[in-house]
């Protein structure tokens, strides 16, 4: 991505920390980092899972004075009657079963939007769950209701594959986490922060895009099928663990230029612009990603210069530093700005190509 000269900015580079929740969420990601501490049973989520439990224990022995004939009734108002109250223990069965789900499983995750997904899968199930129930007491025949279920399940899947896709898409992400809301990713060839995952489509608030040559929001809302992540590359920019991006400020120099000037010019202006604090950071991530697979040799708190050998006539003489993606444009044109200002006061050793070809 480029980021030409923007107006004045002087917001200061500093990158959001990810809180303990964040990094831990995205150890998770990684294999990495200490195990989740075993959940914790609310009293009052005892007390519902013990109602449900005696409401099962109630609606059994109902189940059982019918089949044994111990309450005197019509047979056909037994036969019925059993059928509603077998159904009704299914329900209250399946309801608890959520109910545990959320008390084990779903509490223990870490991120709140996770959870808030994850619930909302939950209820999903739990719906479909209930309607298979009545079906199954509105027709007496289990095999007819399966037969019709099953014709009309096929029938359905062939006409609404991309949405059943992407339903499953919206799983994957639930699951494997690819991004978030509030990430900033690219995928396939839209890019910004996503402000939506639903359960078919995830919507973007884009940046850049054909009509802008910064990273700027372009205003324009982007929207795309959850299928789209099983089968294209997701970029994230704002992992927890790492949240920046590598970025350059190049300059055309000549040929006469004192390199060794330009290289500590360049990397003096970053440096101060940067600030301590982004050294302290890197080195806190260092410790982190040493749980990781990373490479750390290849993560570097201190900005680099280097040098290229133009195809015209110049020299590029490129720094490179490490920014809060969100903030990249904006400080590579602060940075370009005083880069140049800082050459500028030494004409004599820094020489930049004149002409038509430059």
């Amino acid at each position: 991505m480029t980021h030409p000269i923007e107006g004045p900015d002087e917001t200061p580079d500093v990158a959001t920390e990810p809180d303990a929740d964040e990094i831990r969420h995205a150890l998770k990601q990684a294999g990495c980092g200490p195990p989740p501490p075993p959940p914790r049973v609310k009293t009052g989520h005892k007390v519902v899972l013990g109602i449900y439990f005696l409401v099962l224990v109630v609606l059994g022995a109902v189940y059982y004075a019918l089949r044994l004939h111990v309450l005197s009734l019509p047979s056909r108002t037994e036969a019925l009657v059993m059928r509603l109250d077998r159904g009704v223990m299914w329900i209250v069965l399946l309801i608890a079963a959520a109910k545990l789900v959320d008390v084990f499983l779903i509490a223990r995750v870490d991120d709140a939007g996770s959870q808030y997904n994850l619930r909302r899968l939950k209820r999903l199930v739990v719906v479909v769950g209930i309607a298979s129930i009545v079906v199954s007491l509105i027709f007496r025949n289990w095999y007819a209701a399966l037969v019709s279920l099953g014709l009309i399940s096929a029938i359905l899947a062939f006409a609404l594959q991309t949405p059943i896709s992407s339903f499953i898409g919206w799983m994957y992400i639930l699951v494997k986490a690819p991004y978030r809301v509030g990430d900033r990713i690219q995928i396939g060839g839209a890019t910004g922060d996503v402000i939506a995952i639903g359960y078919l489509d995830t919507t973007l608030w884009e940046f850049g895009g054909p009509y802008l040559s910064t990273d700027h929001p372009s205003g324009r809302l982007i929207k795309f099928p959850n299928v789209n992540v099983l089968s294209t590359a997701v970029y994230n920019y704002s992992w927890p663990l790492f949240p920046y991006i590598w970025n350059e400020v190049d300059v055309q120099i000549a040929y006469g230029s004192d390199l060794q000037y330009v290289a500590t010019t360049m990397r003096g202006v970053v440096e101060a612009e940067m600030g301590e604090k982004m050294v302290q950071r890197i080195q806190r991530f260092r410790g982190l990603l040493d749980q990781t697979p990373v490479d750390q040799i290849e993560v570097q708190e201190h900005p680099v210069v280097l040098f290229r050998v133009s195809t015209n006539t110049w020299v590029e003489a490129v720094v490179r530093y490490l920014v809060d993606p969100k903030k990249a444009g904006a400080v590579k044109s602060r940075l370009t700005r005083k880069v140049i200002e800082a050459l500028n006061r030494e004409p004599e050793r820094v020489m930049f190509p004149r002409g038509d070809n430059r």
